[in-house]
């Protein structure tokens, strides 16, 4: 199985507080605004194959093409946020990219031996998985599919940065 080229839409760190980290990468980097999301629920998360809980809030910027997520993970147990950090450590986690078959991404990946670490899905209904792709990149790769309400919300973040101030940084979202 051949992957598909993939280009990445979105750069993740994993941030003990990402409201905090949005104000400050706005200022020192210029990234934004941000657009808080506390506690995304989700429909279902399996963790390398097994049900799992993820309870988890991200911030979402603009840093030029790409976007930018600051995520942290609020319960206790194993995840693939947890693989790499403590809850008290900040670092990139993964880099992000639309594919246009995630079953068959999956399988590609696998097929070359790399594991599903997340694989979940929102309560909009938007699957998503993590592959752990650390041993040769250093980081996790996140993949979705590219569906109407996904890419709505990237265009929506990327045109709130467009002409940006640098005032409000961080927006909270419901």
């Amino acid at each position: 199985m051949n992957l598909p080229a993939l280009r990445p839409v979105q750069i993740a760190y994993h941030v003990p507080d990402p409201a905090a980290a949005a104000e400050r990468y706005a200022r020192e980097f210029g990234w934004g605004p941000f657009f808080l999301m506390e506690h995304i629920p989700l429909a279902r998360a399996t963790y390398r194959g097994r049900d799992a809980a993820f309870d988890h809030t991200s911030a979402y910027g603009q840093a030029g093409d790409v976007m930018v997520e600051l995520i942290t993970q609020h319960n206790e147990g194993a995840s693939a946020l947890r693989d790499l950090y403590a809850p008290h450590e900040s670092g990139l986690h993964h880099v992000a990219y639309f594919v246009p078959d995630l079953a068959a991404a999956l399988a590609a990946f696998t097929a070359r031996g790399h594991e599903v670490a997340l694989d979940a899905r929102t309560t909009t209904g938007t699957d998503f998985a993590m592959v752990d792709l650390v041993a040769p990149l250093g980081h996790m790769v996140e993949l979705y599919e590219n569906a109407d309400a996904l890419a709505k919300f990237y265009a929506y973040v990327k045109r709130k940065s467009e002409g940006w101030d640098g005032r409000e940084p961080v927006r909270r979202l419901g």
